[in-house]
């Protein structure tokens, strides 16, 4: 699914990930970016981008997202 979020865009970055990860994370969500829903969780999301793994939950509405973690995409295992 196409997931942008421009309006209120808040991160809450809860594993202290560094400031160039947040800053890709919002700037992917500011120009909208392809994300999976995860089927077990209602409003999680996971995006794949330039060789890095994003999952956060969004709020429905008022644009907070909280960032739950991220890591390089060579550690993601394939279900």
């Amino acid at each position: 699914m196409f997931l942008k979020i421009s309006d209120g865009l808040r991160i809450e970055n809860l594993n202290n990930c560094s400031v160039e990860v947040v800053s890709q994370l919002e700037a992917l969500l500011a120009a909208g970016v392809e994300a999976r829903l995860d089927s077990a969780r209602k409003n999680f999301y996971q995006v794949d981008h330039a060789g890095r793994v994003f999952f956060f939950h969004a709020f429905p509405v008022g644009g907070k997202v909280m960032l739950l973690a991220s890591w390089p995409a060579e550690l993601a295992v394939s279900a």
